[in-house]
């Protein structure tokens, strides 16, 4: 569990460095990936002897399913975050972006609004709008560097053609951690007004030493007849090329409509993808997944520190996740001008704040899993390319 070697991904089909320049403009020759959600570390020990073993078989046709699997997330949510989930409510997407999807044509029609809390994970807005479903922002309050979500005001707003709040939790792309007492006010509003609550949990497992997360279905019961649970091991073990999420929905009926939807389109198991969430899923995971969170842990200090000692700049603190978010309002300058400087002065490609919807204008998102020789090099150019402020 070397964090801090440094591994060269260019060229090898990845995401994050091979199509840096073409979505940001930041060639990967000299700049600094900082965008996509992805890690730069090597993939566990245990990832690749899963891997090993499926090469061993020869046999890459069809297989028996993801029963096996499906223990094996019910073992690390029972373990890991005290949710006593049931593999039968379980089923397997391609990822998550894709249950969202489903999830968006199986409960609502078009004319009906999905209420998301901004800003947020900016492919919320992105599969709303493609599934031809109404958005409905309700902006986060910032009290002292800190999210809160307003449902007094949004009650205040509803139209009654409401049918979802999607919720991202942890919360991306502040880090935030949000308590029972929020998660449970925030239950009590959608039953007092019938709405499905999908909860957004990939960042589940990327939690701060001393800091804790309670699932949704932990934090309020009362919600289970409404709650839709989204799950992957994809964001903590960086394996989202293998396509494969799991939905969880504790309640019978509320079930119904998606299991039909994904039996009508044919949908079945991803063989890669359930052989990695198996094997990510293990004791040896778990150990891998401790050292892993106490590195990202001081990447965030280091992280926030330097930031935040460059006049104008103010990163939010964080929880969890390895996505810090970074406020340039007091800098005086035009989002154009810090972008300029991130980009084109820096060399760094960071996620554009004003994609996160409302709220978002004046911030840069920054994805801090790299090695910690790169991290520091990403804000020694930070403070190059701010120097006049100092």
């Amino acid at each position: 569990m070397n964090f801090d070697e440094l591994i060269d991904r260019r060229g090898t089909d990845c995401n994050k460095w091979d199509a840096m320049e073409r979505f940001t403009g930041v060639s990967p020759s000299d700049g600094i990936p900082m965008w996509v959600a992805d890690m730069d570390f090597r993939a566990g020990e245990f990832l690749q002897d899963a891997v090993r073993g499926l090469l061993k078989k020869a046999n890459y046709g069809y297989f028996t399913g993801d029963a096996k699997m499906k223990e094996a997330v019910a073992w690390w949510m029972a373990t890991r975050h005290g949710w006593d989930a049931d593999p039968s409510a379980m089923m397997s997407t391609y990822g998550l972006g894709n249950a969202i999807g489903l999830c968006l044509q199986a409960y609502t029609e078009p004319a009906d609004e999905v209420i998301i809390f901004t800003p947020v994970y900016h492919e919320f807005t992105a599969k709303v709008k493609k599934s031809g479903r109404k958005l409905k922002e309700s902006p986060l309050v910032n009290r002292d560097g800190v999210y809160h979500m307003d449902l007094d005001t949004l009650e205040a707003q509803l139209s009654g053609r409401e049918k979802i709040v999607l919720f991202c939790s942890p919360h991306n792309p502040a880090g935030r951690i949000w308590t029972a007492a929020e998660q449970k006010a925030l239950a009590d509003f959608c039953l007092r007004h019938d709405l499905i609550l999908i909860s957004d949990e990939i960042h589940h497992d990327l939690v701060y030493p001393g800091q804790k997360h309670v699932p949704l279905p932990v934090a309020a019961p009362e919600i289970l007849p409404r709650l839709i649970m989204l799950t992957s091991a994809s964001k903590t073990f960086n394996t989202a090329g293998s396509r494969l999420g799991t939905v969880t929905i504790p309640d019978d009926r509320l079930r119904a409509p998606l299991a039909g939807l994904i039996r009508a389109l044919d949908m079945s198991p991803h063989l890669l993808g359930t052989v990695l969430t198996e094997a990510a899923y293990s004791q040896a995971g778990a150990e891998w997944v401790d050292a892993l969170t106490q590195y990202l842990d001081e990447n965030h200090k280091v992280f926030l520190r330097s930031v935040n000692a460059i006049p104008g700049l103010t990163a939010m603190p964080m929880q969890s996740t390895y996505l810090a978010w970074v406020d340039f309002q007091n800098t005086g300058m035009e989002m154009s001008e810090v972008i300029d400087r991130v980009k084109g002065t820096a060399r760094i490609a960071p996620s554009i704040g004003a994609e996160f919807g409302i709220g978002g204008g004046n911030f840069l998102r920054f994805n801090i899993a790299t090695p910690r020789a790169r991290l520091e090099e990403a804000v020694e150019r930070l403070q190059d390319a701010f120097a006049d402020l100092q």
